[in-house]
C-alpha cells in the first residue's frame, strides 16, 4: 500500500490543463550552461532541458522545449518551477516523490515515464554539466571550469 497522497481526477486535469496551454519556462535557452534532450521513445515524448547554472552552483534559470503527450509537457513545465533557485546538489538529490504526489498514484502507474521524463531530463542534464565540469578541469582548461 503507497502513502502517497491520492489525487482528485479534477485537481489533476486542472494541474495538466494549466502547464499544458500556459507552460512555465517554455523555451529554449541560448546562453544555457547545459541542455539535454531526453526523450521516450514507445510514445514519440521528447523533452529538452536548458540550464544556467551560476558560480555558486545554483540555478539561475531553467527553460524547456518539448514535443509529445499533455503530461510529459506537463511535467516538464512544473519541473521547471520545481528546480529553479536550487543548487545542483540538492537537485542530484532529488527523489521522484514530489512527482509521485503531483500526478497522483492512476498516473504514475499508468503514465510514470511519461509524468517523469522532464525530472529525469532535468538530473540527466545536471550530471551532464558535472561531467563537463570534471573534463575541463582534468584538461586544465579551468576557464571552462
Amino acid at each position: 500500500m503507497s502513502d502517497a497522497p491520492t489525487v482528485s481526477r479534477d485537481d489533476l486535469i486542472a494541474f495538466v490543463i494549466q502547464h499544458t496551454e500556459k507552460p512555465h519556462n517554455r523555451g529554449e535557452m541560448p546562453d544555457a550552461t547545459v541542455s539535454y534532450t531526453g526523450g521516450n521513445p514507445g510514445c514519440g515524448d521528447i523533452v529538452t532541458m536548458y540550464l544556467k547554472i551560476g558560480d555558486d552552483e545554483r540555478i539561475e534559470d531553467v527553460s524547456f522545449t518539448a514535443e509529445g503527450c499533455t503530461i510529459s509537457r506537463a511535467g516538464a513545465s512544473w519541473i521547471t518551477d520545481l528546480v529553479k533557485g536550487k543548487r545542483v546538489d540538492e537537485v542530484e538529490a532529488m527523489e521522484y516523490q514530489p512527482i509521485m504526489e503531483t500526478f497522483g498514484r492512476d498516473v504514475m502507474a499508468t503514465r510514470p515515464r511519461c509524468a517523469t521524463l522532464g525530472f529525469s531530463t532535468v538530473k540527466t542534464a545536471v550530471k551532464k554539466y558535472r561531467d563537463d565540469y570534471r573534463r575541463a578541469v582534468l584538461a586544465g582548461d579551468t576557464e571552462s571550469a
